[in-house]
């Protein structure tokens, strides 16, 4: 499905009701089978957003939508995506960066910034399409899937894309989380230290949760600041790649593209500078900041954003033809693995320069 459809007037509500309505049915079932994982392993080995595009795929595969279910389908994968990326700004304030200290901070953003170079490079030595390179490169360097998520309407990037990079760097999520702990008890690390070890390697705040427990509470405290400080990240990295991605050539038919298109003539707008949501998170994150949102709805807008991302998930699954994402796995999974090697090597260097030990 290659239609992009972000913005609908009210009284087309009804051609979005029978798309909108699948894609939930499907994060239904996706949220049905994470419950079957947590009753029967104690934990979820694959979350819902990650079986929502699965559940979505194989849907794909085996019955294509019509025009009936095109509109829904769009709105969900673009606009509910989007609402979600102004979501995640609730989840940060300005106490939670400045409690880390001025040289962590710039260390962190140094650290993200070469990742995503360090990153995007593998990938495009691996033949990746350059907005994959940049899916990979993103969710690698600041928070897994949610930034590959917030990244993707930024570059316009395809659905086959944004599938495949999800699909792999969730998997590699699992493991990072398996046996980080292991790494830090076996190097003799402090509670602080890994912290911010894992607080820069792993994907996800919980997963930074689930990898930080056993080595104590300093490090569950630190690792989780400074995971919101990568989310943070997100603003910034979008915002540049909204300058970037009016150079970046369409993808060939053959999912082969060239690097860059030349400059438009026609000067692009502010809107087209900074995506609406990108300005709604810095919004929210502010009013965080000033106290604006009460600490009792911190959790719910977090949650909401969850779910409006599963629903999005959904719709992208439902777009992938499973034998194009199966094409590129290979390189994919290389390229997951190599940009996280890179991003594990520069944490350790970050860790040495400010001597934390």
């Amino acid at each position: 499905m290659t239609k992009t459809i972000n913005r609908f007037p009210l009284h087309s509500l009804h051609a979005l009701l029978p798309g909108i309505g699948l894609c939930i049915a499907i994060t239904a079932a996706a949220y049905s089978l994470q419950a079957v994982e947590v009753s029967l392993f104690g934990k979820a080995w694959l979350e819902a957003l990650v079986l929502a595009i699965l559940l979505g795929t194989a849907t794909r595969s085996l019955w294509s939508p019509g025009k009936r279910w095109e509109a829904g389908i769009c709105f969900s994968a673009h606009t509910l995506l989007e609402i979600s990326v102004v979501l995640l700004g609730a989840s940060i304030s300005a106490a939670n960066v400045l409690s880390l200290g001025p040289a962590l901070l710039a260390g962190i953003a140094a650290v993200v910034a070469a990742a995503i170079l360090t990153s995007f490079g593998i990938g495009r030595l691996l033949g990746l399409p350059a907005r994959m390179a940049l899916l990979v490169a993103c969710g690698n360097a600041i928070c897994g899937n949610s930034a590959i998520a917030a990244v993707a309407p930024v570059i316009r990037a395809d659905a086959k894309d944004v599938a495949s990079s999800i699909a792999f760097t969730a998997v590699l999520g699992v493991v990072v989380v398996l046996g980080l702990p292991v790494l830090g008890l076996a190097a003799g690390m402090t509670g602080l230290s890994f912290g911010v070890f894992a607080g820069m390697t792993v994907y996800a705040v919980p997963q930074v949760l689930a990898a930080t427990v056993p080595l104590g509470a300093q490090a569950v405290q630190i690792g989780t600041v400074v995971k919101l400080v990568r989310v943070l990240m997100l603003g910034p990295v979008c915002f540049v790649l909204s300058l970037l991605s009016p150079r970046l050539a369409p993808e060939k038919p053959d999912g082969s593209d060239m690097t860059f298109r030349p400059a438009p003539t026609k000067r692009p707008g502010f809107a087209e500078f900074v995506p609406w949501f990108i300005l709604g998170f810095v919004a929210l994150m502010l009013c965080r900041s000033f106290g604006l949102v009460p600490v009792g709805a911190i959790a719910p807008l977090n949650q909401v954003a969850t779910v409006l991302t599963v629903i999005s998930m959904a719709a992208l699954g439902l777009g992938v033809d499973a034998r194009t994402v199966a094409k590129a796995g290979g390189r994919v999974t290389t390229a997951v693995i190599l940009s996280l090697a890179g991003l594990g090597a520069l944490s350790l260097l970050l860790l040495s320069a400010l001597h934390l030990r």
